[in-house]
Protein backbone atom coordinates (compact mmCIF):
# COMPACT_ATOMS: atom_id res chain seq x y z
CA UNK A 1 0.00 0.00 0.00
CA UNK A 2 1.25 3.08 -0.87
CA UNK A 3 1.60 5.81 1.47
CA UNK A 4 1.87 9.99 1.45
CA UNK A 5 5.32 10.86 2.26
CA UNK A 6 5.06 13.58 5.14
CA UNK A 7 7.04 16.80 4.19
CA UNK A 8 7.60 20.02 6.11
CA UNK A 9 7.59 23.26 5.24
CA UNK A 10 10.49 25.19 4.88
CA UNK A 11 10.98 26.12 8.57
CA UNK A 12 8.78 24.12 10.39
CA UNK A 13 10.28 21.69 12.59
CA UNK A 14 6.98 19.24 13.16
CA UNK A 15 4.18 18.19 11.12
CA UNK A 16 1.83 18.41 13.53
CA UNK A 17 -0.28 21.42 14.65
CA UNK A 18 -2.62 20.10 17.14
CA UNK A 19 -2.42 18.25 20.25
CA UNK A 20 -1.23 19.64 23.06
CA UNK A 21 -1.11 18.88 27.01
CA UNK A 22 -3.42 15.40 27.60
CA UNK A 23 -6.68 16.60 29.25
CA UNK A 24 -5.59 15.27 32.32
CA UNK A 25 -2.86 16.68 33.47
CA UNK A 26 -4.08 20.45 32.14
CA UNK A 27 -4.83 23.11 34.95
CA UNK A 28 -7.54 24.67 34.68
CA UNK A 29 -7.98 28.45 33.83
CA UNK A 30 -5.27 30.81 32.60
CA UNK A 31 -2.90 28.61 33.91
CA UNK A 32 -3.73 25.77 31.35
CA UNK A 33 -3.98 28.22 28.59
CA UNK A 34 -0.24 29.68 29.25
CA UNK A 35 1.30 25.93 29.08
CA UNK A 36 -0.65 24.99 25.97
CA UNK A 37 0.29 28.12 23.87
CA UNK A 38 4.02 27.58 25.09
CA UNK A 39 3.97 24.29 24.25
CA UNK A 40 2.73 25.06 20.84
CA UNK A 41 5.15 27.90 20.40
CA UNK A 42 8.45 26.12 22.04
CA UNK A 43 7.63 23.33 19.48
CA UNK A 44 6.91 24.83 15.88
CA UNK A 45 9.55 27.99 16.55
CA UNK A 46 12.04 26.26 19.96
CA UNK A 47 12.25 28.29 23.08
CA UNK A 48 15.24 30.50 22.40
CA UNK A 49 13.21 31.98 19.51
CA UNK A 50 9.88 32.35 22.02
CA UNK A 51 9.49 34.92 24.22
CA UNK A 52 6.90 35.87 26.97
CA UNK A 53 4.77 38.29 24.99
CA UNK A 54 4.66 35.65 22.27
CA UNK A 55 3.13 33.36 25.07
CA UNK A 56 0.66 35.67 26.51
CA UNK A 57 -0.43 36.69 22.89
CA UNK A 58 -1.28 33.46 22.05
CA UNK A 59 -3.03 32.17 25.59
CA UNK A 60 -4.69 35.78 25.28
CA UNK A 61 -3.64 36.84 28.60
CA UNK A 62 -1.61 39.65 30.21
CA UNK A 63 2.20 39.16 31.10
CA UNK A 64 0.83 39.73 34.93
CA UNK A 65 -0.70 36.45 34.62
CA UNK A 66 1.75 34.71 33.12
CA UNK A 67 4.12 35.91 35.98
CA UNK A 68 1.52 35.10 38.68
CA UNK A 69 1.46 31.46 37.56
CA UNK A 70 5.43 31.12 36.79
CA UNK A 71 8.71 33.17 38.10
CA UNK A 72 9.96 32.74 34.15
CA UNK A 73 9.70 31.87 30.96
CA UNK A 74 12.02 28.89 31.68
CA UNK A 75 9.70 27.72 34.50
CA UNK A 76 7.33 27.17 31.94
CA UNK A 77 8.99 25.26 29.91
CA UNK A 78 10.21 23.13 33.08
CA UNK A 79 6.52 22.44 34.02
CA UNK A 80 5.91 21.53 30.16
CA UNK A 81 8.96 19.00 30.32
CA UNK A 82 7.89 17.79 33.82
CA UNK A 83 4.34 16.98 32.15
CA UNK A 84 5.36 15.08 29.18
CA UNK A 85 7.64 13.22 31.08
CA UNK A 86 5.37 11.73 33.58
CA UNK A 87 3.11 11.04 31.27
CA UNK A 88 5.40 9.25 29.19
CA UNK A 89 6.52 6.72 32.39
CA UNK A 90 3.15 6.44 32.97
CA UNK A 91 1.84 4.94 30.20
CA UNK A 92 4.65 2.85 29.75
CA UNK A 93 4.04 1.38 33.43
CA UNK A 94 0.70 1.29 32.50
CA UNK A 95 1.28 -1.40 29.59
CA UNK A 96 3.68 -3.00 31.46
CA UNK A 97 0.97 -3.91 33.65
CA UNK A 98 -1.56 -5.07 31.11
CA UNK A 99 1.36 -7.15 29.11
CA UNK A 100 1.99 -10.73 29.87
CA UNK A 101 5.12 -11.66 32.10
CA UNK A 102 7.51 -12.63 29.54
CA UNK A 103 10.34 -10.55 28.27
CA UNK A 104 9.55 -10.13 24.79
CA UNK A 105 6.06 -9.06 25.49
CA UNK A 106 6.98 -6.80 27.76
CA UNK A 107 9.71 -5.03 25.37
CA UNK A 108 6.81 -4.90 23.10
CA UNK A 109 4.54 -3.19 25.17
CA UNK A 110 6.90 -0.77 26.16
CA UNK A 111 8.09 0.16 22.64
CA UNK A 112 4.04 0.38 21.66
CA UNK A 113 3.72 2.65 24.80
CA UNK A 114 6.71 5.19 23.85
CA UNK A 115 5.24 5.54 20.47
CA UNK A 116 1.74 5.84 21.07
CA UNK A 117 2.76 8.41 23.09
CA UNK A 118 4.53 10.13 20.86
CA UNK A 119 1.68 9.64 18.08
CA UNK A 120 -1.19 11.13 20.08
CA UNK A 121 0.98 14.18 21.86
CA UNK A 122 4.05 15.25 19.29
CA UNK A 123 4.23 18.58 20.52
CA UNK A 124 5.28 17.65 23.81
CA UNK A 125 7.28 14.59 23.24
CA UNK A 126 9.10 17.53 20.97
CA UNK A 127 9.37 19.74 23.29
CA UNK A 128 10.48 17.18 25.99
CA UNK A 129 13.04 15.82 23.76
CA UNK A 130 14.79 18.70 22.08
CA UNK A 131 14.38 21.88 24.87
CA UNK A 132 15.07 20.28 28.23
CA UNK A 133 19.26 21.67 27.33
CA UNK A 134 17.78 25.42 28.33
CA UNK A 135 16.83 24.38 31.96
CA UNK A 136 19.14 25.45 34.37
CA UNK A 137 21.01 22.40 36.58
CA UNK A 138 18.31 22.95 39.37
CA UNK A 139 15.53 22.75 37.30
CA UNK A 140 16.66 20.35 35.32
CA UNK A 141 17.04 18.02 38.28
CA UNK A 142 13.53 18.30 39.00
CA UNK A 143 12.26 16.70 36.02
CA UNK A 144 15.36 14.21 34.55
CA UNK A 145 14.70 11.78 37.67
CA UNK A 146 11.06 10.50 35.75
CA UNK A 147 12.76 10.11 31.87
CA UNK A 148 15.44 8.41 33.76
CA UNK A 149 13.03 6.06 35.35
CA UNK A 150 11.50 5.51 31.88
CA UNK A 151 14.64 4.71 30.23
CA UNK A 152 15.47 2.57 33.61
CA UNK A 153 12.18 0.48 32.70
CA UNK A 154 13.26 -0.31 29.12
CA UNK A 155 17.33 -1.04 29.85
CA UNK A 156 15.57 -3.62 32.41
CA UNK A 157 13.91 -5.15 29.81
CA UNK A 158 16.49 -5.68 27.61
CA UNK A 159 18.75 -7.34 30.32
CA UNK A 160 16.34 -9.25 31.33
CA UNK A 161 15.39 -10.67 27.66
CA UNK A 162 19.56 -10.88 27.12
CA UNK A 163 19.51 -13.19 30.04
CA UNK A 164 16.66 -15.45 29.17
CA UNK A 165 18.84 -15.83 26.05
CA UNK A 166 16.08 -14.73 23.56
CA UNK A 167 18.23 -12.31 21.77
CA UNK A 168 22.05 -11.48 22.03
CA UNK A 169 22.77 -7.45 21.16
CA UNK A 170 26.55 -6.26 21.53
CA UNK A 171 25.55 -3.44 23.58
CA UNK A 172 22.57 -3.34 25.72
CA UNK A 173 23.09 0.61 26.19
CA UNK A 174 23.48 1.18 22.40
CA UNK A 175 20.53 -1.00 21.98
CA UNK A 176 18.34 1.40 24.20
CA UNK A 177 19.46 4.27 22.61
CA UNK A 178 18.04 2.64 19.33
CA UNK A 179 14.83 1.74 20.48
CA UNK A 180 14.33 5.01 22.14
CA UNK A 181 15.44 7.20 19.31
CA UNK A 182 13.37 5.62 16.30
CA UNK A 183 10.36 5.95 18.91
CA UNK A 184 11.26 9.80 19.62
CA UNK A 185 11.71 10.91 16.12
CA UNK A 186 8.27 9.67 15.14
CA UNK A 187 7.13 12.98 17.08
CA UNK A 188 8.04 15.20 14.41
CA UNK A 189 6.60 13.70 11.31
CA UNK A 190 3.50 11.86 12.69
CA UNK A 191 -0.10 13.70 12.15
CA UNK A 192 -3.21 12.66 12.19
CA UNK A 193 -3.85 13.38 8.64
CA UNK A 194 -0.55 10.88 7.68
CA UNK A 195 -2.45 7.96 6.65
CA UNK A 196 -1.76 5.79 9.54
CA UNK A 197 -3.13 5.24 13.07
CA UNK A 198 -0.93 5.47 16.35
CA UNK A 199 -2.11 2.09 16.80
CA UNK A 200 -0.63 0.74 13.12
CA UNK A 201 2.56 3.17 14.09
CA UNK A 202 3.31 1.83 17.12
CA UNK A 203 2.53 -2.36 16.18
CA UNK A 204 5.38 -1.87 12.86
CA UNK A 205 8.12 -0.04 15.69
CA UNK A 206 7.10 -3.06 18.12
CA UNK A 207 8.50 -5.42 15.29
CA UNK A 208 11.63 -3.30 14.33
CA UNK A 209 12.31 -3.18 18.04
CA UNK A 210 12.01 -7.13 18.31
CA UNK A 211 14.05 -7.21 14.85
CA UNK A 212 16.32 -4.78 15.79
CA UNK A 213 17.60 -7.05 18.63
CA UNK A 214 17.35 -10.37 16.96
CA UNK A 215 14.16 -11.55 17.84
CA UNK A 216 12.21 -11.49 14.56
CA UNK A 217 8.73 -11.30 14.27
CA UNK A 218 6.78 -10.63 17.29
CA UNK A 219 4.72 -13.88 17.82
CA UNK A 220 0.50 -13.31 17.71
CA UNK A 221 0.82 -14.17 21.35
CA UNK A 222 2.58 -10.38 22.20
CA UNK A 223 0.12 -8.39 19.87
Amino acid sequence: MKRPISTLAQGQRIAADSELLPPAVTPKGAKGKVLNAALQLFAQAGYGATSVRDICKAAKVQTTTLYSHFPSKEHVLAEIIGLGYAEHYKRIKDALAASADEPLARLAAVVRAHVISHCEYPMLAVVANTESHFLSPELAESVVVTLQQSETVLAEILLQCQEAGVFDVPDIYLALRAIGGMGMRVAFWYEPGCGMTPQHVADTYAEFALRLVGAGKPSPSLC
